[in-house]
């Protein structure tokens, strides 16, 4: 029998980057697949005109960040379909022709993994995303090119993949996967990984579907907040899987580095300084 595929879009104000992947899709007859967007932005109303057969919306009352959002979506899906494929994947990707074929047959094949990524390119067909490594002991979160193509291997094993492409087995979990609410955007996709990784879940990256990345630049229309978020989330990560003095080597780092800042780029400064704020209030 086979599985349900659900595609899991956070939107934000991104209503044509949505309808540019929905468009990648639409000639697929043989797979049976389903859109599930979460809404982000409740105050467009411009991605109601994508909603079909194919396309089911789900409205949040304000922005609750990618992960809060991603988990909206899988707790709407795990009522549903406990069986399911879940593909997370970002509003301004693409899926290229005959990629969506393949994952039914790749998880039955492979069902003992939990958590993959696909290979993620530019539109210039150059890797953007190809494994993740984590080191503790340096606390050190890297991005790094895991596929040999000249290898047969159908994946590889790794610690980490981007939550821009990442496929959930829900037949491996016995209680809805979520993201930490804790986190509002970046990291959360490794925190994610980790979590699951503790538990024995299988994560691992095929270069056996790929997607094309067409970076937006939604997250960089307010660069002081964007740091913000991306500081306190990097804080809030080397806390919970780093060695107690790599963090706080870490983060006098980010400390003085963003006081160094202050008089030459003082938008760059205010967002690290105020992520570094943001971490010790949640520590109270």
């Amino acid at each position: 029998m086979n599985k349900n595929i659900y595609l899991v879009v956070v939107n934000y104000n991104s209503t044509d980057l949505v309808k540019r992947l929905i468009k990648s899709c639409l000639s697929i007859s043989n797979v049976l697949y389903q859109f599930v967007i979460i809404n982000n932005s409740p105050e467009d109303d411009t991605i109601k005109t994508l909603e079909s057969e194919k396309v089911f919306i789900l409205e949040t009352e304000k922005n609750i960040g990618f992960g809060n959002g991603c988990n909206v979506g899988l707790n709407w899906i795990w009522k549903r379909d406990r069986g399911a494929i879940v593909w997370l994947i970002n509003p301004d990707t693409i899926l290229p022709k005959n990629t969506l074929e393949q994952v039914e047959p790749f998880f039955s094949q492979y069902s003992h993994i939990s958590i993959l990524g696909t290979v993620i390119y530019t539109p210039e067909e150059k890797i953007w995303f190809a494994g993740g490594k984590f080191i503790p002991s340096r606390g050190a979160i890297i991005e790094e090119n895991l596929i040999d193509r000249a290898s047969e291997e159908p994946y590889v094993i790794c610690d980490w993949i981007s939550g821009c492409s990442l496929l959930i087995n829900f037949e491996k979990f016995s209680i809805c996967p979520q993201f930490d609410p804790q986190y509002f955007l970046y990291y959360e996709d490794f925190d994610f990984c980790q979590r699951y990784r503790q538990e024995e879940h299988q994560i691992a990256i095929t270069d056996r579907m790929a997607i094309v990345h067409y970076p937006s630049s939604i997250t960089n229309r307010n660069i002081k907040k964007k740091l913000e978020h991306s500081t306190y989330s990097y804080l809030l990560t080397l806390n919970k899987y780093a060695p107690l003095s790599i963090f706080l080597f870490r983060f006098f780092r980010v400390f003085i580095y963003g006081l160094i800042l202050l008089p030459i780029k003082p938008q760059i400064s205010l967002g690290k300084l105020m992520g570094i704020s943001r971490y010790l209030r949640q520590l109270r």
